[in-house]
């Protein structure tokens, strides 16, 4: 797809995703607009950082105004999110709808549930039990339904837990590089034997960015690119070689503070523990498939998530 006048694609959402989406998007030579409750932030190249709120109808029809293809990338804390998601998607679908813009959305592999270990395709049951799993697949159920009905042109990106640079709040990020690199303890959750999926927050953006760039793919749930599953010891035995060092590891069994989550966070995390407990293995062939999307190996990864956090704690001084 080339870029045209008419060819405005906005992210709804500054956070790693939203902002590493919309520098992905700009690179493709698509006009862009960043939009978040500030509108503020460091210049991204061919990007338009947007004031906007999306949690009525109003501000998310004048945050979409003109839209070729919209990025749902908007989250809220976490202890807020089964009280604030529901309506959040209801004034972005209706925006959406209204404008006639194309509806991309970032989704979380929660509508799954406990699997038990079983690889989680695109065809896997949707079993969740806990409250935010529930939540997650009732919302994706409406977005189906909208693109079914022909409300909306909507399709859905599922990632696994994120990791790479500026990815801060996440089991593979603040609680673990910025002591890795300082030799600080270490946090890890659950069994770290089990192989776990971890999607590059770069591979997010280009696969959502290609879900854009794509109609033919509307009206379904694609597993966005993501390197094959390792168990977290093997992940954390990475980091030592390229560090140099061992980690001092601290492995948390059941769901308590650390590092960057407070209790308040994780008293709300508690139920979705068990992605720790057991194995998390995420398959995106189809993507790969449909798309050519080959996700980055996961050593580039931690290489450049390393790089990243060492000028982020050195600016931070």
């Amino acid at each position: 797809m080339t870029a045209t006048e008419n060819d405005l694609h906005v992210v709804l959402g500054a956070g790693p995703a939203g902002t590493t989406l919309a520098a992905e998007l700009a690179s493709r030579g698509h006009r862009v607009h960043l939009v978040d409750r500030s509108g503020t932030g460091p210049a991204l190249d061919g990007v338009t950082r947007v004031r906007g709120d999306v949690g009525t109808i109003e501000g998310a029809r004048a945050a979409v105004e003109g839209a070729a293809v919209v990025y749902h990338c908007v989250n809220v804390a976490y202890q807020l999110q089964v009280d604030m998601m529901p309506g959040i998607q209801d004034a972005i679908l209706g925006a959406v709808a209204a404008e006639g813009a194309r509806l991309v959305v970032l989704d979380t592999l929660y509508p799954y549930g406990e699997t038990h270990g079983e690889v989680m395709t695109e065809e896997t049951p949707w079993r969740a039990t806990t409250e935010k799993g529930r939540m997650r697949a009732e919302l994706d159920e409406k977005y189906l339904a909208a693109h079914k009905q022909g409300r909306a042109a909507v399709v859905m990106g599922r990632s696994a837990d994120f990791v790479g640079p500026g990815v801060l709040n996440s089991t593979l990020g603040g609680a673990v590089f910025p002591s890795a690199l300082t030799g600080g303890e270490v946090a890890a959750l659950g069994d770290i034997d089990l192989p776990h999926s971890y999607t590059d927050i770069r591979d997010v953006a280009a696969g959502l960015a290609t879900l854009g760039e794509n109609p033919h793919g509307d009206g379904r749930v694609w597993h966005l690119p993501t390197a094959p599953a390792r168990t977290t010891r093997e992940i954390f035995g990475i980091i030592e070689a390229k560090l140099g060092r061992p980690l001092r590891l601290t492995v948390l069994r059941e769901p308590r503070p650390f590092g960057p989550f407070d209790q308040t966070f994780m008293d709300s995390y508690a139920e979705l523990f068990y992605q720790h407990t057991e194995s998390q293995i995420m398959d995106s062939t189809a993507m790969r498939n449909a798309f050519g999307a080959e996700p980055l190996a996961l050593e580039a990864t931690l290489e450049d998530t390393i790089a990243w956090y060492r000028a982020f704690l050195a600016d931070a001084q």
